[in-house]
């Protein structure tokens, strides 16, 4: 028997999508905390080739136009997790929302949820949607 965790053949990304909402300031002494309140949610993400923030128009802190063209789109499992084979390279990843697209990373050059994705590797990406919390 092995315990190392099972890996899909091939390359892509895998990961977790969180939800979080409300008020996520520290609470002195009332012991809730982003963990709690945090939620594993079902999700369609959305794979395209690596986007600036200059190719997209934003409203409301989501994503409702986008230049490039989507290479692909999984759903989440009931648990938040998702995985999708693609070909190496660099991509940006969002969540289909209500009003538009979601992405909580951006690099020092404005491309949004960057990730690489190299040969014959598994690229983690958890994401986390905090677009309705405040700090």
């Amino acid at each position: 028997m092995h315990c190392k965790p099972y890996v899909p053949e091939g390359q892509g990304i895998i990961g977790t999508i969180t939800w979080i909402e409300g008020n996520q300031m520290p609470k002195i002494q009332s012991g809730e905390n982003t963990e709690e309140t945090a939620k594993k949610v079902e999700r369609t993400v959305q794979i395209f080739p690596l986007t600036n923030i200059s190719d997209v128009k934003v409203e409301d802190g989501l994503i409702t136009a986008i230049a490039s063209k989507k290479v692909k789109e999984v759903k989440t499992d009931g648990t938040g997790k998702y995985a999708v084979d693609l070909s190496p390279g660099r991509y940006s990843v969002l969540t289909v929302e209500e009003n538009g697209l979601f992405a909580s990373i951006f690099d020092g050059e404005g491309n949004i949820q960057p990730v690489t994705v190299k040969e014959n590797e598994w690229t983690l990406l958890n994401i986390l949607i905090n677009y309705k919390a405040y700090y």
